[in-house]
Formats: C-alpha cells, structure tokens, sequence
C-alpha cells in the first residue's frame, strides 16, 4: 500500500516550547583561541539564536566557567537578549555535571535540549553524550559553536553524531522555531532578527521589502 502523506510537521522539527536551549561558556578566554569561526560570524550566530529563544520565549539556560576568576564575561549580544536573567557558574568543564545546571534542566522538565557554545569538543561534547546517556534528544547549533582548530569542532560533531546528536544552524533555528509565514504574532520578529542577524538572507529580506513591498505571507 502506498504512503499517505498529510499536511503535518515531522516529531524531530523543534518548536519554542519543546526543548530547553542550553548555551554555554561564549566568554572571552575560550573566544581567544577559537579558530574553527570567525569570531564575529561566531558571535553573530549567538545573537541570531538569543534573539530568537527570547523572542519565542524558549526556555533557556545561560551558563559560565569561572565567570570572575578566569574566563570573563558572558558576550553582551546573549545576556541582552535575557536582562536580568542570572547566569549559572560553574567550575566543571562537563555543563551536564553541574548540579546547579541540572536542577534547573529537571525544573524546566523538557527532554530535548539545544546546546551552543564552546568549545565543541569540550563544553558541548560533554553535555551532549551525557543528556543522550541519559535518554534526552540532543540538538547541536554547529555554527554557534567554535573550537580550537577545524579539526576539532568537525571530529567533535562527528562524534556526537555519531552518538544520536541532531546537528542543525543558527538561522535554521530561528526559522525552525518560525516554520510558518501565516504566523502572524511572530512574523515582524522573525524577519525583524533575520534583517539584523540573518547575513545576506538579511539583506535580501530589507532589500525585497523595501523596494517591492515583498511578504513571505
């Protein structure tokens, strides 16, 4: 018997309230040595994806390493998309190994989780096999990700690939989390963080709208 087909969205496409979106240590010492992306693409792609967990209200965990002692600051482009929001600091390399990290997993009570940061092979790797361990669905933004070398970011998504991560980018998310133009109450955000965010897609969208008119809806 053939297939039938329906209008209807596959079980593995995220939507704003079904994962908790964890990103993680895009602070300055690990940024020093990240040579896999350039540092303002880098720091770009972070933004696209505050900007829009902020504005889909994903739930969303910001955490540091040694936030005051060694590495600095969390990049302003996150902590302004999320004033006031408190950071969890840690002293583990692992996030998932953090107990302060996890209460706040467990309280949110969501299984699929989206990491970002860096480094891949440290910071994202250690969290993503230990959530798959531990039976969650794991989601990797490769480009809000970086690492010491090509080398190492593209063997550390190899690996969690490997393991069941699904790999994904920072503009895919937001559009992910958009999906439809005829959503109305979120249109003028999406394209509003794509114009800002978005690279030449971004421009396209200024470029369409303000010499024709144009609407994706």
């Amino acid at each position: 018997m053939p297939l039938t087909a329906t209008p209807t969205p596959g079980a593995t496409l995220v939507t704003p309230k079904d994962h908790t979106l964890i990103m993680i240590d895009f602070q300055s010492q690990m940024s020093f040595a990240t040579k896999s992306i350039d540092t303002t693409l880098l720091r770009n792609n972070a933004a696209l994806v505050s900007r829009g967990a902020a504005g889909f209200g994903v739930s969303t965990i910001l955490t540091t390493v040694a936030v005051n002692t060694f590495s600095g600051p969390m990049y302003d482009e996150i902590t302004d998309a999320f004033p006031g929001q408190a950071l969890i600091d840690r002293t583990s390399m692992n996030t998932w190994e953090d107990a302060n990290v996890i209460a706040k997993v467990n309280e949110i009570g969501k299984d699929r989780i989206v990491l970002a940061g860096l480094w891949t092979s440290v910071c994202i790797v250690g969290p993503a096999l230990s959530a798959i361990d531990q039976g969650f669905q794991v989601y990797v933004i490769a480009d809000a990700c970086g690492d010491i070398s090509t080398e190492a970011h593209d063997r550390a998504m190899d690996r969690m690939v490997q393991a069941g991560a699904r790999p994904m980018t920072a503009l895919q998310y937001l559009l992910e989390l958009q999906r439809d133009w005829a959503r109305t109450e979120t249109y003028d955000m999406t394209t509003g963080i794509a114009k800002k965010w978005g690279g030449a897609y971004g421009l396209g969208i200024t470029y369409a709208k303000t010499m024709f008119g144009a609407h994706e809806g």
